[in-house]
């Protein structure tokens, strides 16, 4: 005679499995972000010293490189790091003293501004989803591909696909006078 079991698997062996496949499906939702329009954030108050800088539209009419813009990160990645509270000036950023993510990512942010770079964002998030602190850097849309630009910790750009779905998780990003609050995608496509 041939016994068979109504539970084939351990009780653990399947709460395990759930667990798993739980965790797995969340992490995926940090790669795909979807940028929706807003009024206000909460950080357009820190902001009001670069507000002028990210409002300025776009001087160059020509397509910038992507030689050009990693030399720019080299440049900006060569100055010390170091935590300011307040939003530095591209210009206090020029001086070469520390700088933090927020005053690199706007310093490179002027400098693709006033050589004609189209589809620049300046994105506030975290590096990664345990991070403790936010994090600043550019998110650039170009015909060839998206690019990350960190001039804090990368030495030239990132494509967006190479970039690990648990890193560069956005909450907020600017592009001249209009400012978007991040959307996981499938969220929004659902509803």
């Amino acid at each position: 005679m041939i016994l068979i079991s109504i539970r084939p698997f351990a009780l653990k062996k399947i709460v395990a499995l759930l667990a798993t496949v739980v965790c797995l499906s969340t992490a995926s939702c940090f790669a795909a972000s979807v940028f929706l329009s807003v009024a206000s954030t909460p950080y357009d108050r820190q902001m009001t010293r670069i507000r002028p800088i990210l409002a300025t539209p776009s001087e160059g009419t020509h397509d910038v490189s992507l030689a050009l813009v990693n030399h720019w990160m080299e440049d900006l990645r060569d100055i010390p790091y170091g935590y300011q509270m307040e939003w530095k000036t591209p210009f206090e950023v020029q001086t070469r003293q520390p700088a933090d993510c927020k005053g690199k990512a706007v310093a490179l942010y002027q400098r693709m501004q006033a050589h004609g770079a189209k589809n620049v964002r300046l994105v506030i998030g975290k590096r990664a989803p345990t991070s403790r602190m936010t994090h600043a850097w550019l998110i650039w849309e170009t015909d060839s591909g998206s690019y990350v630009l960190d001039p804090t910790f990368n030495w030239m750009a990132w494509r967006a696909e190479q970039v690990s779905e648990n890193s560069y998780v956005p909450f907020y990003a600017y592009a001249g006078d209009k400012k978007f609050r991040a959307a996981d995608s499938t969220l929004y496509a659902t509803n």
